[in-house]
């Protein structure tokens, strides 16, 4: 990813921030220009509490290009309370030992730092739920 881009991802990536259409209450994330529900056009934002269940995930054993210091690592679906689902890497667990159901909560996070530019991106990543 390019710094310009990155840089307009920052909303997403840094505060979860999502649409919610004026018109149904539907919230998309990322921020739509028409909402998929109702093709209405204006949106507060809404910040996502990052908190939601595991509906499935599958372990990534051979890394793309960039993620092989992670490798084994899981990545799964995360229903969020607000109803949202959100792809995600899953860390700080064993993850063998995941399962449907399961309890998460994102957390900011290093990504990976481009190659050239030495660019260190950050995102969400999703860690269980301990309560804490």
């Amino acid at each position: 990813m390019n710094v310009p881009k990155h840089w307009r991802a920052i909303p997403e990536r840094y505060r979860m921030e999502a649409g919610k259409c004026r018109k149904c209450g539907e919230i998309s994330f990322p921020s739509r220009l028409i909402c998929p529900a109702c093709n209405h056009n204006e949106f507060d934002l809404v910040n996502l509490s990052g908190k939601g269940k595991l509906l499935t995930h599958t372990i990534i054993r051979t890394a793309p290009e960039g993620f092989g210091d992670f490798a084994p690592y899981a990545v799964g679906i995360v229903e969020l309370e607000e109803g949202v689902r959100i792809m995600g890497q899953i860390t700080d667990c064993d993850p063998e030992k995941l399962k449907t159901g399961d309890k998460l909560t994102s957390k900011f996070r290093r990504m990976n730092e481009e190659g050239k530019t030495g660019m260190i991106m950050y995102s969400y990543k999703f860690v269980p739920d301990i309560g804490i």
